[in-house]
């Protein structure tokens, strides 16, 4: 493998990925129209903020039990034909929502079922990935995949106001379903027809059902030390998350306006485009050798910030932990090389999952704790334990030694 570092050229060069980059984008935008659509709906009708932002805390707990349950999906049929028909399927719930007359809980159980089905789209694109790119120009493929997300979620919340006011729910929803259709037919047409399901019909009959499936990913992913150690590194984000959920008391604390909120939540986007940019430029072999520190950075620059001066100092420190969080795209991509291809889509949703768990859980917890101690301690705290779990994975991985190295994709780089 060429120890030559990829370019942005070199990735947005292969159609395929062009292609599934722009269905991406629009997906995005459509789960984030959807979410914020239905959330001012139901503060519309009911006057309530706590019914409001439990639906939209709500539209988050399908992207757990999917990823659970049916990442699987990606592996029992072709990966491509699973993107064309989530996509379909979400495009009408989404424009069943929109029917006048549909009582309000219904709106919210179609919801669900459209965050349900973001799951096995997710996995079999993640899985699709390694098919389409290999070696450096994956891990910078996840790493384009990566700032599109952070990206569309802004332009997702500003577009579903700006919608919702202009038009109104009921069109912003049809608008919504319309983002799933063109991404459904973009995928139809620009990534190959030609590659089967990775599980063969002969491997099919030997495992049948969807739940040998979503066993023997998880199986595979459990006997393997390298993707177990893989997966806890990347589990070490729910300690690092926690300022996000804490910047709005954090402000407070700190005597700031909300202004300062927005600062706050921009310092880790703003980090990890930077430090995204930075790893494209280290070579390929010291990657790996990197990842286990910049996971203990990732939360270890988090701990002085009880102390932080202002707001200024807080603001450089978390923008840091994103830059240091950058190491995500190398995991990602080691993760995804590691595993065999026939259940690289239940892999990647069991991933997912552990990933939702993990910064769900961190994030319910820190605002348990920050209403008996101060928002900054909680941070430090959380910070302190993020390092220690960080460190445990960074030892482990480094003692796997050069067996840590990913596998190379089955497709080759295009």
């Amino acid at each position: 493998m060429s120890t030559s570092p990829a370019t942005y050229r070199h990735v947005l060069g292969v159609a395929e990925f062009r292609w599934l980059w722009l269905a991406h984008l629009l997906s995005v935008i459509g789960d984030q129209l959807a979410r914020v659509a239905l959330t001012l709906l139901v503060f519309d009708r009911t006057e309530s903020a706590g019914l409001a932002a439990l639906t939209y805390a709500l539209t988050y707990l399908p992207d757990l039990v999917g990823g659970a349950t049916l990442a699987g999906l990606a592996d029992r049929f072709p990966r491509r034909d699973v993107m064309v028909a989530a996509d379909l399927a979400r495009a009408a719930l989404v424009a069943a929502m929109a029917i006048p007359g549909v009582p309000l809980a219904g709106q919210v159980c179609l919801l669900a079922v459209v965050q349900l089905l973001t799951a096995p789209f997710s996995a079999a694109r993640q899985a699709a990935l390694p098919d389409i790119l290999s070696g450096d120009r994956l891990m910078l493929g996840l790493g384009i995949i990566s700032m599109t997300y952070q990206a569309s979620l802004v332009v997702g919340f500003g577009a579903a106001a700006a919608l919702v006011a202009e038009f109104g729910v009921h069109t912003a929803l049809l608008i919504n379903a319309a983002t799933f259709a063109l991404s459904a037919l973009l995928i139809a047409h620009g990534l190959s027809p030609h590659r089967p399901a990775a599980l063969t019909a002969g491997s099919r009959s030997a495992a049948p059902g969807q739940w040998a499936t979503i066993r023997a990913g998880w199986h595979g992913v459990a006997r393997d030390p390298r993707l177990l150690t893989l997966l806890a590194i990347a589990c070490c984000s729910g300690f690092y998350v926690v300022p996000e959920g804490l910047a709005v008391p954090y402000a407070t604390e700190l005597g700031a306006g909300s202004a300062a909120v927005g600062w706050l939540l921009a310092a880790n986007p703003v980090g990890t485009f930077l430090g995204m940019l930075v790893l494209r430029r280290v070579r390929v072999d010291r990657r790996l050798v990197l990842m286990g520190p910049l996971a203990v950075a990732s939360s270890a620059i988090l701990i002085p910030t009880p102390w932080a001066p202002g707001l200024a100092a807080a603001v450089v420190l978390w923008t840091l932990s994103g830059l240091f969080s950058a190491h995500d795209m190398i995991t990602q991509a080691a993760y995804v090389e590691a595993t065999p291809p026939h259940l690289r889509g239940q892999a990647v949703g069991l991933a997912i999952a552990a990933l939702r768990a993990a910064q769900g859980v961190a994030i319910v917890a820190a605002g348990i704790f920050a209403q008996l101690v101060a928002p900054s301690t909680v941070i430090a705290v959380a910070a302190v334990l993020g390092t220690l779990a960080a460190t445990a994975a960074a030892v482990r991985w480094s003692r796997l030694g050069p067996a840590s190295t990913p596998r190379r994709a089955s497709g080759p780089s295009r």
